[in-house]
């Protein structure tokens, strides 16, 4: 008797799909039943307000108890944390079941509300993993987009209010790739660094952002006889449009800047199809002048864009420091200028 064979790869993926909602279904719960406990002990500090440090000794008190009988996730560290997850999520309807605890331990200890809600949102809307988050967060992802971007489009994207209608909506400056395991004080050629980002297409695809799908690696094209080679072609779903990187290991020139427009008339004006929107072109360097790219391009002109790569990520101080710097620069260089008296 003959037997259809994909009955038993369809069971498999049956299977495998709802042992995934069960364990989500149960680390839900237990999200939950944290909370119930963060709740219950903010009604107990509340007796005691009066006293400057019944909280920690309230904290205290409760690992003491439950810790032999329940484990380590009832230490003091886990119980101070619970008491800070309800401090936090105030709320129970507005938790989410797409969130793992492990998840929520990385959001609750985040400072500011829009950076939690946007964190919140990308992890959802990706279906990111705990690991993913983390490096997210590490990498400062919310700050970067808000370098060249005010604080309400970030998160009206993040949370799908609105569909970026700009590419550096999107895309970050600078990029971290230490996840290529290169060295920073080697010296490397561009086909080193575009064939270790191609080993490791899915973490780039990730910290390039919302949408892309790789397209093609030295796409060949030619142009009246001349033959030419692009380093990496995308496509962005959200954007609507082709996305051209080129690699560049050495500081950024005015000529890196030409190649790349002309890279970028060519799908234009060939490739792209009625219905789609400009072709987007990133030029991934290892040092940029932004003055050069500036003064290279034409004035308002949003299809290029340079972006800086780093192959370790700095320190946390380090990286806020940068951004913080970047930031003011960007907000000076955005003030109307005085008229002339």
């Amino acid at each position: 008797m003959l037997i259809n064979e994909t009955i038993i790869t369809d069971i498999k993926i049956i299977i495998a799909q709802s042992k995934d909602k069960a364990i989500k279904a149960v680390d839900y719960q237990r999200t939950l039943m944290y909370w119930h406990i963060g709740e219950r002990i903010f009604e107990e500090e509340q007796k005691g307000k009066d006293r400057a440090d019944y909280g920690r000794y309230l904290t205290a008190y409760i690992a003491k108890e439950l810790e032999p009988e329940f484990g380590s996730g009832f230490s003091k560290r886990q119980i101070e944390l619970i008491r800070q997850f309800y401090r936090t999520f105030p709320i129970a309807n507005t938790l989410y079941s797409q969130l793992s605890w492990s998840q929520y331990k990385l959001l609750i200890r985040l400072n500011a509300n829009d950076q939690r809600e946007f964190y919140i949102a990308e992890t959802i809307k990706n279906n990111w993993t705990v690991r993913q988050l983390e490096r997210q967060i590490h990498t400062s992802l919310y700050e970067r987009l808000l370098m060249s971007n005010d604080k309400e489009s970030v998160l009206a994207v993040a949370k799908k209010e609105k569909l970026p209608s700009d590419a550096k909506e999107i895309i970050k400056d600078p990029m971290f790739l230490e996840f290529l395991g290169l060295k920073k004080e080697s010296a490397y050629y561009e086909r080193d660094l575009e064939s270790a980002i191609i080993t490791h297409l899915q973490e780039f695809l990730l910290e390039l952002g919302n949408g892309f799908s790789f397209v093609a690696r030295q796409k060949r094209i030619h142009i009246e006889g001349d033959e030419f080679f692009v380093d990496l072609v995308f496509y962005n779903r959200i954007l609507q449009c082709f996305v051209i990187i080129e690699i560049k290991t050495h500081k950024l020139t005015h000529q890196d800047i030409g190649q790349l427009q002309m890279y970028v008339n060519y799908y234009d004006r060939t490739e792209k199809l009625p219905h789609e929107n400009s072709t987007i072109g990133i030029l991934l360097c290892a040092d940029k002048n932004d003055a050069v790219v500036k003064f290279t391009l034409p004035e308002n002109q949003k299809q290029i864009i340079a972006s800086q790569y780093e192959l370790y990520l700095p320190s946390e101080q380090q990286l806020m420091a940068e951004l913080n710097k970047e930031l003011e620069n960007f907000e000076e260089r955005d003030k109307p200028k005085k008229e002339i008296q």
